[in-house]
């Protein structure tokens, strides 16, 4: 690491002008950072919030335009909206920009998030009324398009995102089919054990829910007629939306000599990337979406996560880490959670409910919709997630974090509607239309590890 005399002449570039690129952005400056800083963003729009986007966004409350994050200080940075980075240059430490320009770096943040996954066939994407929703551009047309007062709907996915586009279509009173290849909604992230409750709450709603199904083919000529099922079913539907999960943005750097795939940029508790041999860098950084991490309380396994608040805290140690020294560097901890709003249910969430191999309603009642739900995994507490419920969630997350015993002790528990633990029945994300919002990687987590001492 530099000395705090080079640190004032640095260089930093990060690229990725969003959530994650912004909060570390301003924790540099924060933290005494008073060299240079460039921005580099493919969108042409400054920092915006994502989560409206499928909901506010789309019920017509609030306009695309008006999503943009507060700044929490000025970054004194140079932007670089509506280019793309294209490469790393890792020997002379520069990033390479679409337009031409290389921008030299002495430390250098990879926050380039996800994208929305799209339809596999390029032609039957391209027709009109086919959507796909992750930018603030392609929410607006979106809305719109739902403005205008479609037919039906057709939602390709029962993942958070494909439930929530649902829930706004239903709320605007649209008639709304949703496919999902999976047996129920939400299981990519909550377990096979929460889809009963979900399915049933579309339903109630009007929801046209297909499970166990794939759309093989959507039909038209310009525009968007239809769409034929796998059970040999067909839809009448004038706009489709794909919501089939999220592709991780590392394909710029195939040529940079880093850790970087499909599952994201692999780095160390710390936010530093590794090398494409497994040897972790000093000078480059990840955060966000398209971060691959070491968490402890989950068995050290890779964790990958689609969370806003990981953004946030994830920036902020990267940012930190970049303009301190070792013994000054702090590790990237933060609890996994996330929140969702649809069909009239607040659904919050902390720990990582797919790590777990049973499940428990602690409080509440499936039946009322207002419960939590505690996962467990070989004998202690995971994760929790609360319906309509929130204030449990603390005293949960304590829980995780302290390995506490699973099931709950009794005294946590208020007169629930289960007798027992139930499998939690984690699927295999092969077997669903959209992916999770939660990955964990890399060896089996049932597997013990032999520690040979060799004798002097």
């Amino acid at each position: 690491m530099p000395g705090d005399g080079e640190l004032r002449g640095c260089r930093i570039v990060v690229v990725g002008a969003s959530l994650a690129g912004l909060r570390a952005a301003e924790t540099l400056r924060a933290e005494g950072f008073t060299g240079s800083l460039t921005m580099v963003g493919d969108e042409p729009h400054p920092p915006y919030d994502r989560p409206p986007l499928s909901k506010q966004v789309l019920l017509g409350r609030v306009a695309a335009r008006d999503t943009g994050l507060p700044r929490r200080r000025d970054v004194d940075a140079r932007w670089k909206l509506g280019v793309r980075a294209t490469g790393v240059d890792p020997v002379e430490k520069r990033v390479l920009l679409a337009d031409g320009e290389e921008l030299p770096y002495d430390r250098l943040l990879i926050a380039t998030g996800t994208r929305a996954r799209p339809w596999p066939n390029p032609a039957e994407g391209a027709l009109d009324g086919v959507f796909t929703l992750r930018t603030s551009d392609e929410a607006g047309r979106l809305a719109a398009r739902l403005d205008a007062g479609p037919r039906r709907v057709l939602v390709i996915g029962a993942g958070f995102t494909g439930s929530e586009i649902a829930s706004a279509c239903r709320e605007r009173g649209l008639e709304v089919t949703v496919a999902e290849r999976g047996p129920a909604p939400l299981v990519g992230a909550l377990g096979g054990a929460f889809g009963a409750l979900a399915a049933k709450l579309q339903l109630a709603h009007g929801v046209d829910l297909r499970c166990g199904v794939t759309v093989t083919a959507l039909e038209g000529t310009d525009r968007l007629t239809g769409a034929t099922l796998s059970d040999g079913s067909r839809i009448d539907a004038d706009v489709a939306v794909v919501a089939l999960g999220a592709v991780r943005n590392t394909e710029w750097l195939a040529e940079s000599g880093l850790a970087a795939g499909p599952l994201g940029v692999t780095c160390d508790a710390g936010c530093r990337a590794f090398n494409m041999y497994g040897i972790v860098t000093d000078d480059v950084f990840v955060a966000g979406d398209v971060a691959r991490f070491p968490h402890p309380l989950f068995e050290y396994q890779m964790l990958s996560l689609e969370h806003w608040g990981n953004a946030v805290a994830q920036a902020e140690v990267a940012a930190h880490n970049m303009v301190n020294p070792g013994p000054k560097r702090r590790p990237h901890l933060a609890m996994p959670a996330f929140w969702s709003s649809q069909f009239g249910l607040n659904i919050k969430s902390v720990g990582v409910p797919t790590f777990s191999d049973q499940v428990v309603i602690a409080q509440g009642s499936l039946k009322e919709a207002r419960l939590v739900a505690v996962y467990g995994y070989r004998g202690r507490v995971t994760a929790a997630v609360s319906v309509n419920r929130t204030k449990w969630l603390e005293y949960y997350q304590n829980q995780i974090e302290t390995a506490a015993p699973f099931p709950p002790e009794p005294g946590a528990a208020d007169h629930p509607d289960t007798a027992g633990p139930v499998s939690s029945d984690v699927l295999d994300p092969k077997v669903l239309s959209h992916g999770p919002t939660v990955a964990l990687t890399g060896y089996l987590p049932d597997r013990r590890l032999t520690l040979v001492r060799h004798a002097d």
